[in-house]
């Protein structure tokens, strides 16, 4: 991934989940860690297929990572 597309899709995520903390690193493989400050929650990945690109961001979220908060109502 080139380094002006690479700024480009940070800003869009930037802007998209209102945190200009987020920080894409390119890794060796072409793929890209996803940050917010130094904590990493993901990866993103260039798709090029059939004339069309794309970008998939993964991000797993462990169930340990998970708080029980009782102030949100989930509907039945």
């Amino acid at each position: 991934m080139k380094r002006s597309e690479l700024l480009l899709v940070e800003k869009y995520l930037r802007r998209k989940f209102g945190n200009n903390a987020i920080i894409l690193k390119e890794q060796k493989d072409g793929s890209c860690e996803v940050l917010i400050d130094d904590e990493f929650i993901g990866v993103l990945f260039r798709d090029e297929e059939d004339g069309e690109l794309s970008y998939a961001f993964n991000m797993a979220i462990l169930d340990i990572d998970l708080e029980e908060d009782t102030t949100i109502n989930i509907p039945k």
